[in-house]
């Protein structure tokens, strides 16, 4: 609001009447509409600017008190529209509040001096005592934040980087803090140099110091009773409850962070959800999870992940139920670049309970377990593909996305078989052809590393994998036929390696371009790079078929892809995705046989198996 006017004498008489007083009555600025009567001991310092105070407030549901401020101190304040303000303990002090606030029972609300409200501070992920490898600002998403950390050697990316977030921030940076309209505070005791905006609501929140909250209107802010935060960014859509501490931390959206965890210098983007444990120097990725006290996640990368099924042995051989939670898609690396071993139900890594994989050539390994028995860790190869875990992930993990459409910073691939994946799982082949190669089919286990692979296990790995190539083909033709780009593709952007931004699926070739056109200045604004990332992600159907394309001939030693080739294809495909559906129900009826299964959840099930031939056209 810029139209203010001055106090009449009427006015300020009312006011005093109802035991306000303020430093100088001339410093105290109102909207046209003001009306004094409901104010009551107020005291005001410095420039006041009030908005109009008419409607009635909810301060819980069906009871309503009449906006206006009473029972508090303002110095340097703005005061939009209808907002009510009472009781508070010590003051609030250079701030503008937005319309419909309510603001009530707080100790303090200030901005200080040079107030970061949590922007700008660099942490250190991956490696808790080194150099700063990722600038917390509130653009960040899980692309940039891995970009940063995977090119942190890189000194002139690293430059232009750091670039230009200050350029961002020194144009987005506020003179002092605010809270957007209809954002409700109440019982909280310390809110200092920390932005708020619209539609959050903070009760019972213990420190709030050096923050930004990302609230929306369709994707609301909670933060409740004995939060302690500092330095600290917190997105769309986020609960902070029940005396979470965090320092130095970036929660992006739809994340929910409660019931004592505690975090310093870590990232958690995209539906992460956290809890009792506690977390340091931690990347995670989306749909990290952290049930447990006992786990603690430290200098490590995650995403698609559960913690609390490793450090704490929970039971993962009950896949079929609601609460069987997915534990890793992607990779968990620790700052070493050695893989921590989990039991993986998306992705392209593997498990061991308890145990580390130090050796890099086990990451062409995918979907396997490990097993440990005494003092021999045994390898099974592809395992995974056809468990019960895996195929109710791939249809859940799109589903528990919370976000909001319009706050959706982070990008998310669900596609359990992209180039990505199906690129290691040919990597997979060539180790286990070479491991049966040099010791020929007459053995009865290979050894891989430090590992063991019995020989059933690598001519069932070796089964698996091919299952997965075949689903993929079939269904990147069928979709490459139906979206209208079937044939030679257009473009050779895809070929070759194919990587992962936490979360985003792409060609190497392009992450390398990102590279380049950040260091020489075609890229060089954040708007420009967050804009690529989102240019890739809708290519990658187009780059997916440049892959897959080349695979395809490669696979079935053609020239071209003909009708006649298609057909074939599709049969492959059909076939395959029957063997598959077959050995996932084969894993099913073991686990029921088990007990642990209500015949009324294994029959529902099975249902579903039974429509999965719904989908093979």
């Amino acid at each position: 609001m810029s139209n203010y006017r001055q106090l009449t004498q009427t006015e300020i008489e009312v006011l005093e009447h109802n035991v306000c007083w303020a430093e100088d009555w001339q410093r105290v600025m109102v909207a046209e509409g003001f009306k004094p009567y409901n104010f009551h001991r107020v005291i005001f310092y410095g420039d006041i600017r009030l908005g109009e105070f008419h409607k009635q407030v909810e301060v819980t549901k069906g009871f309503f008190k009449h906006s206006g401020i009473n029972d508090a101190t303002l110095r340097n304040v703005t005061v939009g529209n209808d907002c009510l303000i009472e009781k508070v303990g010590n003051y609030i002090n250079n701030y503008t509040i937005g319309n419909d606030c309510y603001i009530s029972n707080i100790c303090t609300l200030e901005t200080t001096d040079d107030a970061t409200y949590g922007e700008g501070s660099v942490i250190s992920v991956l490696n808790e005592m080194g150099d700063g490898n990722v600038t917390i600002f509130r653009e960040l998403n899980s692309q940039i934040a891995a970009f940063m950390v995977k090119y942190n050697h890189d000194k002139q990316l690293k430059k232009a980087l750091q670039q230009m977030i200050e350029d961002e921030l020194r144009v987005s940076r506020p003179e002092r803090g605010y809270i957007g309209n209809n954002v409700k505070i109440i019982n909280a005791k310390d809110i200092t140099n920390t932005v708020i905006k619209g539609d959050c609501e903070i009760s019972g929140a213990a420190r709030l110091s050096e923050c930004t909250v990302m609230s929306s209107m369709d994707a609301p802010v909670f933060i409740g009773t004995g939060v302690i935060c500092e330095n600290s960014i917190i997105c769309d859509g986020c609960s902070i409850n029940n005396s979470v501490k965090m320092q130095d931390c970036f929660v992006g959206e739809a994340c929910q962070i409660t019931n004592g965890f505690t975090a310093e210098a870590s990232l958690f983007f995209a539906n992460s959800f956290m809890a009792n444990g506690e977390a340091c120097a931690a990347f995670c990725g989306p749909f990290s999870a952290s049930h447990h006290k006992s786990s603690l996640l430290i200098g490590g990368e995650f995403s698609f992940y559960n913690a609390g099924s490793n450090t704490n042995f929970s039971n993962h051989a009950y896949k079929m139920g609601p609460l069987h939670y997915g534990t890793l898609e992607r990779g968990t690396k620790t700052a070493s670049g050695s893989y921590i071993l989990m039991p993986a139900t998306i992705g392209a890594f593997s498990v061991c309970f308890g145990k580390l994989m130090h050796h890099p050539d086990t990451r062409n390994l995918p979907f396997s377990y490990l097993m440990a028995y005494g003092d021999d860790c045994y390898l099974v190869p592809g395992r995974n593909i056809t468990t019960v875990g895996l195929y109710r992930d791939i249809k859940k993990w799109p589903k528990r996305d919370k976000r909001s459409k319009q706050s959706k910073k982070s990008i998310i691939n669900f596609d359990w078989l992209s180039p990505f994946t199906v690129g290691e799982i040919l990597e997979g082949i060539k180790v286990l052809e070479a491991l049966r190669n040099a010791s020929g089919d007459n053995v009865s286990t290979y050894n891989f590393h430090e590992y063991v692979i019995n020989a059933s296990s690598l001519r069932k790995g070796l089964k698996y994998y091919d299952i997965a190539l075949r689903i993929f083909m079939g269904a990147v033709l069928k979709r490459a036929q139906k979206e209208g780009f079937f044939g030679r593709p257009k473009t050779i952007v895809g070929k070759g390696r194919w990587t992962d931004l936490s979360g985003l699926l792409l060609p190497e070739s392009e992450e390398l371009r990102i590279v380049r056109d950040v260091k020489n200045g075609d890229i060089d604004n954040i708007q420009q790079l967050l804009d690529r990332f989102v240019e890739i992600n809708e290519n990658y159907s187009d780059y997916r078929w440049s892959w897959s394309y080349q695979m395809i001939l490669d696979y079935y030693g053609l020239e071209e892809i003909t009708e006649v080739d298609v057909e074939h294809i599709h049969e492959d495909y059909i076939k395959a995705r029957r063997a598959w559906i077959a050995e996932i129900r084969k894993d099913a009826e073991k686990e029921y046989a088990m007990g642990d299964v209500d015949k009324e959840v294994f029959d529902e099930f099975l249902e579903k198996l039974d429509h999965e031939i719904d989908y093979e056209n």
